[in-house]
């Protein structure tokens, strides 16, 4: 059997692709988005996060719901919740380091958020009544993306610090 150059390539070219997808797809996986939370809640001295599937199936149903349209408008349901839309692709662990750098924002002593600025999503992300989480990611109608994450017992309770 001859093998020619282009034949011997293959394996190669199909190796590298390999080696590209799979960083991107490992970044929406449970313990990836465990572990983009658990590292921000322990650097405030919160204990960790567990996965819920009850939590990710209702993150789930909400973020179908949204691949419509992929507006950003809360569920209202019984978790705490976080929410990304991006007009491209975000992986799960882009979504929660957005949440987490605003920490940036957030001023512990008084309670508060800088002025203009949004610090919400960090505050729930290290609540520490939270315990378990759910996430969910979808593809848009449009192409971009949709991801919330959702939180039990919810957090960001008014006049109440987050740890």
């Amino acid at each position: 059997m001859k093998l020619s150059f282009k034949n011997s390539l293959f394996p190669l070219f199909a190796l590298i692709n390999l080696a590209l997808i799979l960083p991107i797809q490992s970044q929406d996986q449970q313990q990836d988005y465990l572990d983009a939370h658990n590292q921000a809640r322990t650097a405030v001295g919160v204990g960790p996060l567990s996965w819920d599937d009850t939590v990710a199936a209702y993150a789930q149903n909400y973020a179908n719901q949204r691949a419509g349209d992929c507006n950003l408008v809360h569920s209202g349901g019984p978790y705490g919740e976080n929410l990304a839309w991006s007009s491209a692709e975000l992986s799960g662990t882009d979504a929660v380091k957005m949440w987490v750098d605003e920490k940036a924002y957030y001023d512990y002593d008084s309670n508060s958020c800088s002025p203009g600025q949004m610090c919400g999503h960090y505050t729930q992300v290290v609540w520490s009544s939270s315990v378990r989480v759910g996430c969910a990611k979808v593809r848009c109608s449009n192409g971009g993306t949709f991801i919330t994450c959702n939180y039990d017992p919810p957090g960001n309770y008014v006049g109440q610090k987050p740890y």
